[in-house]
């Protein structure tokens, strides 16, 4: 009996043995493997905020949240009366321009032409007889029947009635050859200033028609109809998934291993844990902030840290702005 209990305890303190030699096995192989490092960064995509050149209420919005739209595609619809009001004016000065200018071209009507040559007429048929009764006065008057003041007044009346004549006459001729080439250039003018205002405001009408700037998701809704958006004020964004990268915020020391063109490998984790090959395309030219390693506590120096993006060199389905990218920090020292 006792050699069985003896037994019982050898073999008991035997395992204890074991498993202490086992536990001490494992406790140094989780102390000694190496830790796997990463570098964390964020992905990036290209943003673009759709908004109107024009102030205006909104009347339509044709999109919504996660739609995805062409550049082009019409994305909302403002109203505005004032432009509409300026149009309208617009439009009466281009109509009264353009009679003007054809007025200048024409010339007189017919009917204008013929009453001024009968005043020409009317007028030369007085002039005719301002001199025919200036003749028979100087006649009585060299025999000394008529005093001098007789004469002189007949003389004058001729002289009148023949400026009065030529000036009926220039006005007929002018209404024969129509506007000088000065007028007619004013004119022409001023139908291109009307036309050019019309345009303006054809434009400015267009405005009011929102349209997509790029391809891509709308992922920002910003306004709904009915409301008053003022020039420039964005009604929505589209992001363009297939313009997408990846920062990162890398220390200084770490630089040496990181250029422009290197392709590196690494994980999305909302993508699964396969490695992604993305290329590094910028290093920022300054260091943004100090928060390694401070001086005056290890005695060593400061350490700045360097933006670094970078793209995916083949399309990623599925990659959205915001994801966590990891980088290995085996990466850097291939």
């Amino acid at each position: 009996m006792k050699v069985l209990k003896y037994i019982v305890k050898i073999v008991f303190g035997l395992a204890i043995i074991a498993l202490m030699m086992l536990g001490l096995h494992h406790l140094r192989d989780f102390a000694t493997e190496p830790e796997i490092a990463y570098l964390q960064g964020q992905v990036e995509a290209r943003r673009v905020m759709i908004a109107g050149k024009v102030p205006g209420r909104l009347e339509r919005i044709f999109i919504r949240e996660g739609d995805n739209v062409k550049k082009g595609d019409l994305v909302a619809v403002l109203y505005s009366p004032e432009i509409a009001a300026k149009k309208t004016q617009a439009k009466g000065a281009l109509a009264a321009a353009k009679a003007q200018a054809s007025k200048a071209q024409t010339g007189a009507r017919a009917e204008e032409i013929a009453a001024a040559k009968a005043m020409a007429d009317r007028a030369q048929d007085a002039a005719n007889l301002a001199k025919s009764t200036y003749d028979r006065v100087q006649k009585l008057y060299d025999q000394g029947v008529l005093p001098l003041q007789k004469r002189d007044e007949a003389e004058t009346q001729m002289k009148a009635s023949a400026s009065a004549a030529a000036a009926a006459r220039a006005q007929y001729e002018m209404a024969q050859t129509g506007a000088r080439n000065e007028d007619k250039a004013a004119a022409n003018a001023l139908v291109l200033q009307a036309q050019g205002a019309n345009q303006e405001v054809d434009a400015y009408l267009e405005e009011t028609k929102i349209i997509a700037p790029i391809d891509g998701e709308i992922t920002l809704k910003s306004a709904e109809e009915g409301e008053v958006v003022g020039a420039g004020m964005p009604v929505a964004a589209v992001t363009d998934m297939n313009d997408a990268w990846a920062i990162f915020n890398v220390r200084e020391d770490l630089l040496v291993h990181i250029q422009k063109g290197k392709s590196l490998f690494v994980i999305v984790p909302a993508l699964g844990r396969l490695p992604v090959e993305m290329e590094v395309y910028y290093i920022a030219a300054a260091g943004d902030y100090a928060t390694w390693r401070s001086s005056k506590e290890s005695g060593g120096f400061d350490l700045k840290t360097f933006e670094i993006r970078m793209r995916p060199k083949k399309p990623v389905k599925d990659l959205r702005p915001g994801m966590t990218v990891l980088l290995p920090m085996s990466e850097l020292g291939k």
